[in-house]
């Protein structure tokens, strides 16, 4: 049975000193009802010190969207892809380069600071499927490299594999593991091709320690904080929908593991994500 509580909005958290980003952010999705209102979104988000946000979008409608909302809303940037679960689809009803010919386009427009998320999942998509995601992910590595632009790497159950396919193709100069999922030997591997690594709420769960170690033991200068939103939502609010308000949860818990001060981290964070999608907005 659905827990009734899940449509609510949670309330607001306590404002954070110093302003962040949302590096990582789906406003077009619903996921209890329809999408919120981007602008009350943007506006409740920037009423407790997250005043920028990178809309992305994973598949054609989303990604022309996330490109629309940026140009309307400066708050904005966006990242436009296929989702490494949306190639195999497009790929198996014969779309898939008709599809691919508009992300390329799509990704070239001022507002798009980013490529992705691409990247390799084994939880949705079988074996069936791996080849085509593995094809996808390849060429968007080389996107981001053409075009300069910061490659947002999805990762699901597939750590060794995203490595794989980095080595072979040759990280761009700017990349993001997205809602990092991995242990410390994994941050490590990431962090010696110069990935920065994004938190999402998970590392509130009970059972991300392995997150939170690879939280403690990341440099300063290479963390981010993201929402996934509306997934992903932090405790005590876990199983409701997510929105970029709620980030301050995230970045508390952050600076708690890193025994850091909060302002200093906030601080940070945001200089990071400014280096890591090629400035500020």
């Amino acid at each position: 049975m659905a827990d009734p509580r899940a449509a609510e909005r949670p309330p607001a958290p306590e404002p954070l000193p110093h302003p962040v980003v949302d590096n990582h952010c789906h406003l077009d999705i619903g996921r209890d009802g329809p999408a919120p209102d981007a602008r009350e979104a943007i506006a409740a988000a920037a009423a407790v010190g997250v005043p920028r946000i990178v809309q992305i979008g994973c598949d054609l409608r989303g990604a022309r969207w996330a490109v629309e909302a940026a140009r309307e809303h400066p708050e904005l940037v966006a990242g436009v892809a296929l989702h490494p679960n949306e190639a195999p689809r497009l790929a198996e009803a014969g779309e898939l380069e008709a599809a691919w010919a508009e992300i390329e386009e799509l990704a070239t427009a001022d507002v798009v600071r980013a490529v992705g998320e691409t990247g390799l999942d084994a939880f949705r998509t079988g074996e069936d499927g791996r080849r085509v995601q593995v094809d996808s992910f390849a060429r968007h590595i080389d996107l981001a490299k053409r075009l300069g632009k910061t490659l947002v790497i999805h990762d699901r159950d597939t750590h060794q594999e995203v490595l794989d396919v980095l080595d072979a193709e040759g990280v761009p100069e700017r990349w993001v593991m997205h809602c990092f999922s991995g242990d410390g030997a994994f941050a490590r591997e990431c962090l010696d091709r110069g990935a920065y690594l994004s938190f999402a709420g998970t590392i509130t769960f009970k059972n991300a320690e392995p997150q939170r170690e690879a939280l403690r033991l990341a440099p300063a200068d290479r963390i981010l904080v993201e929402t996934d939103a509306p997934y992903l939502t932090p405790t005590p609010h876990r199983g409701r929908t997510n929105a970029p308000y709620l980030v301050p949860l995230t970045v508390r818990r952050m600076a708690e593991e890193r025994g850091a001060d909060l302002g200093g981290l906030c601080a940070a964070i945001e200089a990071n994500t400014f280096a890591a999608f090629g400035g500020a907005w």
